[in-house]
């Protein structure tokens, strides 16, 4: 193979990795806009289980800054993860 032709075949696969990376990182930014609403309507939810079955009012706003907090944690781990 000539050394132009090697040449042209390294840099398309440089450029095929850049773009399936950013990709990626398209879809991992994208999770998030799935995993925060999901983290928090999760915490909600079992904490009005809680209410329900403890016979309380309260407990649903615990589970609620719990799921925001889970959310916030993924939220971190995602964008430190990409640098």
């Amino acid at each position: 193979m000539p050394p132009d032709n090697q040449q042209d075949q390294k840099a398309n696969q440089e450029n095929h990795q850049d773009k399936k990376n950013a990709f990626v990182q398209m879809a991992n930014y994208a999770q998030l806009a799935i995993v925060f609403p999901a983290a928090t309507l999760i915490g909600w939810l079992i904490g009005v289980g809680f209410d329900r079955w403890l016979h309380t009012s309260w407990l649903y706003i615990v589970g609620l800054i719990l799921g925001v907090i889970a959310g916030f944690v993924e939220l971190i781990r995602t964008a430190s993860s990409n640098k």
